[in-house]
């Protein structure tokens, strides 16, 4: 283990002369007029399996420039010296910090590609991942006969060795364990091996069925080059590689990338001050709702909060360090209160614990926004003028709904970001299939009441996009945890009735959705939330929390109501998440506003990449980044990294994960953005 001396991240993306030396690598020069330049960028040799699909989409989500070469493509570049590097001003150029290959030898061994990459690799210091081998010498690991194993590794518990907590995985806790959604179906398979001399492993298993632990993950020295070795498969979507991504790209890029990742948690809470309907079990439809066939008429109980609901959501926030954001409709409450006496003992409970939460403007009555509905039929459909154009909501009827909400909250003390909006239903915004486009009306009516993020449903518009001339979209998560729902057992007949097959009860719409699946059986309306519903949300939600993903879930308040059941999903995906990882990496939990200029930021960026106008590199412990003006740029790298300023330097970024990272520009007087590396 005599490499064990060159940390993860001591050598940088060029290598101090020390560390190349203790690898027996050639360094390329020993001064900063001789340093060469190493481009911020990761070569990606794409064979089309998952676990080089995983890892190009983590880059892409962190913002990190790749280029792609695609081994199936016949018009493909040459991996050659030429390909590799050249020289720009007299200096050597490295146009790589990292490879990502499928396996260890793609090009296959000893041809020239090959040879030309590990030269490469040698000459420049640059690490490579193999994205998914199987355990053998060439890799420094013994064969799985050797007291190893070779099979499926669903539900193992795995663990992050003293060298990985050390080194590029010490944002984990250390112990964790591989997916089992299917436990009658193999989800994941790996090789269990013992390390040979110059493999540091990083994640070790038991032997199943044998004796002491091997390594599923690790790195090996050898030859002057280094390289990651990952013995399972793994997909971007499963947890144990969500859970590693972050540690594999530090190491790939030895921690001074551009990009930048988080792990966020947002959840609006809808509907705060108003009621919402009630599902009916024995007529599988919610009365009032237009499909229910009942003429718009609501007959069951409203689902409300109380005082005692209000008390415990603040109680419950104050506990688990996590706050919600209250999506609120202060005219639904204003009614509520003048058809029960006058008095709302809701309404002032939360405006008692107004300053625990944030609050967000959700119009005044919780309207339809968009086409004005014609509810002769199912599905509705958008009325019409005598012309045939289609009737719309007009825009005061829009601004007032805004601005009456806002006003009140301000009257109330409320904490309130003018900028930020949810319509009732995401309405206003296209509806498909009947509505085609946006209310005309709602994009001048967001101008003129300051909105500049309006909230859309991520499962209709994943992408943020424009709303009139100066409003962008926040797309929400909607939850598994239903807005007509204050019960577990309403939750679990709902859910029978979308996802059981008509054979066995249920509506059938489950085996027409390409993106369903049917229960095997229906679940037991008095334990099925608890056992299925809720770690089954918990997974998905935490998935994109792991997944670098900003964007906000949302429920309602009827889920804080009655058994309370928004509540067991959050603990699940905040205790599960605590379990993973250390304090260093904390769950961020952003409001809308800046979850929206996340987004942003993001779009901006990946459209300065995708032109070619970003130039970015490393000469020896200065790092220089170049964006067209006005674009924000995002930049990981390790704790101790300054920016360099017209006059002396700033401590660049905040800390996250044992690092620095920030959203970025040139400081004044600048056209580039540099920093110094410590």
């Amino acid at each position: 283990m005599a490499h064990r001396a060159c940390r993860w991240r001591a050598a940088g993306v060029t290598g101090s002369a020390v560390c190349l030396i203790a690898l027996g690598l050639a360094a390329p020069g020993a001064s900063a007029a001789t340093d060469p330049r190493v481009d911020l960028r990761v070569l990606v040799v794409d064979d089309g399996a998952g676990p080089v699909g995983a890892i190009t989409a983590r880059l892409k989500s962190e913002g990190i420039p790749y280029t792609e070469v695609d081994l199936d493509d016949s018009a493909r570049p040459t991996i050659d010296g030429a390909f590799l590097s050249d020289t720009v001003g007299g200096r050597p150029r490295a146009k790589f910090q990292g490879v990502v290959l499928p396996d260890e030898a793609p090009f296959g061994a000893g041809s020239a590609e090959q040879t030309a990459l590990e030269a490469y690799e040698r000459t420049y210091g640059i690490p490579q991942l193999d994205a998914y081998t199987w355990a053998h010498p060439g890799v420094g690991l013994d064969y799985t006969d050797a007291g190893g194993y070779a099979g499926p590794l669903d539900g193992r518990t795995v663990t992050v060795s003293a060298a990985g907590r050390a080194g590029p995985f010490g944002y984990l806790k250390g112990t964790f364990s591989f997916e089992d959604g299917a436990p009658s179906l193999d989800e994941s398979y790996g090789f269990v091996a013992r390390p040979r001399t110059g493999f540091t492993s990083y994640v070790d298993t038991p032997v199943p069925g044998g004796t002491g632990t091997g390594s599923l993950l690790g790195e090996y020295a050898h030859d002057g080059r280094r390289e990651l070795v990952v013995t399972f498969a793994y997909n971007q979507y499963q947890q144990q590689f969500r859970v590693l991504a972050r540690g594999m790209v530090e190491w790939l890029t030895q921690g001074v990338h551009l990009g930048q990742a988080r792990n966020y948690f947002a959840v609006h809470v809808d509907d705060v001050f108003a009621s919402d309907a009630r599902w009916d079990a024995e007529r599988d439809c919610t009365p009032g709702d237009i499909d229910c066939g009942d003429g718009g008429t609501d007959t069951t109980a409203p689902i409300r909060m109380t005082a005692a609901d209000a008390q415990y959501a603040a109680s419950w926030q104050r506990s688990h360090g996590f706050t919600l954001d209250m999506v609120f409709n202060a005219g639904a409450g204003e009614e509520w209160k003048e058809e029960n006496g006058g008095t709302d003992a809701l309404t002032d409970r939360l405006l008692v614990d107004r300053s625990q939460y944030r609050w967000v403007n959700h119009t005044y009555t919780h309207p339809f926004l968009g086409c004005v509905q014609d509810t002769s039929t199912v599905p509705w459909s958008c009325a019409r003028n005598t012309d045939g154009s289609t009737k719309w909501v007009s825009r005061a009827d829009i601004s007032g709904q805004i601005s009456d909400n806002y006003d009140w909250a301000l009257l109330h003390g409320l904490s309130v970001d003018r900028g930020e909006l949810v319509t009732g239903e995401h309405s206003g915004l296209k509806t498909l299939p009947q509505q085609p486009q946006d209310n005309p009306g709602l994009g001048p009516a967001l101008a003129a009441n300051g909105v500049k993020w309006t909230a859309s449903d991520n499962s209709r518009e994943p992408e943020q996009r424009a709303v009139g001339s100066g409003a962008l979209t926040v797309p929400r998560f909607p939850m598994n945890v239903y807005y007509n729902t204050g019960t577990r057992a309403e939750m679990a007949d709902e859910y029978n009735w979308i996802y059981t097959s008509e054979a066995d009860g249920g509506s059938g719409v489950c085996a027409n959705n390409p993106a369903s699946t049917c229960l095997a059986e229906p679940l037991d309306t008095a334990t099925g939330y608890t056992d299925h519903i809720v770690p089954a949300e918990a997974r998905t939600d935490l998935g994109h929390v792991l997944g670098n993903d900003p964007r906000p879930h949302y429920a309602h308040q009827s889920n804080l109501a009655e058994d309370r059941i928004l509540y067991p999903v959050l603990d699940r995906v905040l205790a599960d998440y605590r379990a993973l990882f250390a304090d260093s990496a904390p769950i961020v939990n952003l409001r809308q506003s800046a979850i929206g200029t996340e987004l942003q930021n993001r779009a901006t960026w990946r459209t300065a990449l995708d032109d070619g106008a970003v130039t970015a590199y490393r000469i020896g412990k200065t790092v220089t980044v170049t964006a067209p003006s006005g674009t924000r740029i995002p930049v990981t790298a390790p704790e101790g990294t300054r920016q360099q300023l017209a006059l002396g330097t700033a401590t660049f970024g905040s800390a996250y994960a044992g690092e620095r990272s920030a959203w970025s520009s040139p400081a004044l007087l600048q056209t580039a953005l540099t920093l110094k590396l410590p």
